[in-house]
């Protein structure tokens, strides 16, 4: 039984005191009811001490939104995963498409950060997904399995139980505009497929979640299928009243 996972990614937002209050509130308000799933955050990396010491003792799990690929060096302004780690960072997201979109990311510079987050005993959320150019003209499968396939070509097929993968259609984040329950499920079920040719175990295992303007009125529905394992989280995750909503959407 996969268990379900919602992860807030509060992009390049907030300030120290509004992240205190945001976390304040979350913690308040997490309770036993949320079992169910995993509660993941990933907060701007200047926050990273502050969120850590807040959420320690509570069952809210912290994340990062980036990581290098190299383990150090020369990389003004860059973070390595060493680094997050110190600051008990368990998941890392991997290839969200703004960073592919705007900063050029491809896809063997994800595979490669995804193999550094897995070498320091951390989780990569990878992250996938179409623009609407993309889907418009019938290749959305296309893209997604090309996405995949990088990673699966180089880290195998068994790296990816060790892992989460994020469906982000590119056209569907910050737009709220949100993928049906119906066209979310349909490309979940292919990405599970894609694995299911190489291991049916881990096809079984892996969880993939949807991101992609989720918020508390359509998170029930989305996580209500059968392929979608919880909900990667953008601008909802910013108010702790309806973040906890869509956590408790998961059933």
């Amino acid at each position: 039984m996969r268990r379900s996972l919602v992860a807030g990614n509060w992009k390049m937002n907030g300030s120290r005191e509004t992240i205190t209050e945001l976390l304040k509130a979350l913690v308040q308000r997490f309770d036993e009811r949320l079992e169910e799933a995993e509660v993941v955050v990933c907060p701007p990396t200047p926050y990273l001490q502050l969120s850590q010491q807040m959420l320690r003792g509570t069952g809210i799990i912290l994340g990062a939104q980036n990581v290098h690929n190299q383990p150090s060096g020369a990389f003004t302004g860059e973070v390595a995963a060493s680094m997050l780690a110190e600051f008990s960072v368990c998941y890392v997201l991997v290839g969200h498409s703004e960073r592919r979109q705007l900063l050029g990311e491809t896809d063997s510079l994800v595979v490669e950060k995804f193999a550094a987050v897995q070498a320091h005993s951390m989780t990569p959320i990878l992250c996938i997904g179409e623009t609407l150019e993309q889907r418009e003209s019938g290749l959305a499968n296309e893209v997604v399995a090309a996405q995949l396939n990088a990673v699966l070509e180089s880290c195998g097929v068994d790296a990816m139980s060790k892992s989460v993968i994020a469906y982000e259609p590119v056209w569907a984040i910050g737009t709220g505009q949100t993928a049906t329950s119906e066209q979310a499920q349909e490309m979940h079920r292919f990405i599970r497929g894609l694995m299911a040719r190489r291991s049916s175990k881990v096809a079984g295992q892996v969880r993939i979640v949807y991101g992609g303007s989720v918020n508390a009125a359509n998170a029930r529905e989305l996580f209500a299928q059968s392929d979608i394992d919880g909900g990667l989280v953008g601008g909802a995750s910013l108010k702790a009243d309806e973040f906890i909503t869509i956590c408790k959407s998961v059933s």
